[in-house]
């Protein structure tokens, strides 16, 4: 049985090719719901990918969702957090951009001892 934070590849797919010319720089900015949707789908995808509840990712105006595997955060700010914009993210998330790469040029801000994605991403090619 699927679980509430499953994503469905077709979806995740659909909604990452949505917005793949305005990624590759060739397409006009998508409209906010299309934005919205592939940043969402996207990191339900991780949080499915990397269960647990050790690093916060924000991706604002869109989400934010806790994963990764390890000690349990319950109260206040977080000690592992990842923030980042929607096309940066989306990046990642398709293999556009590397975590490494994303992180030294100050794309990603990525705190504290957990906060690296590396291992996770890409999470769809398009």
């Amino acid at each position: 049985m699927a679980s509430s934070r499953s994503v469905d590849p077709g979806q995740l797919r659909a909604a990452v090719q949505a917005i793949s010319p305005w990624l590759r720089g060739d397409g006009p900015d998508p409209a906010r719901a299309e934005l919205a949707a592939a940043v969402r789908l996207s990191l339900r995808a991780l949080a499915a990918d990397a269960p647990g509840r050790t690093v916060e990712v924000r991706v604002p105006p869109f989400a934010a969702v806790q994963c990764v595997d390890g000690p349990r955060h319950t109260r206040g700010t977080p000690p592992n957090v990842i923030e980042t914009d929607p096309r940066t993210w989306l990046e990642l998330a398709t293999g556009r951009v590397d975590w490494t790469t994303a992180v030294a040029d100050g794309r990603v801000s990525a705190s504290g001892t957990r906060a690296d994605l590396a291992q996770w991403l890409p999470l769809v090619r398009v």
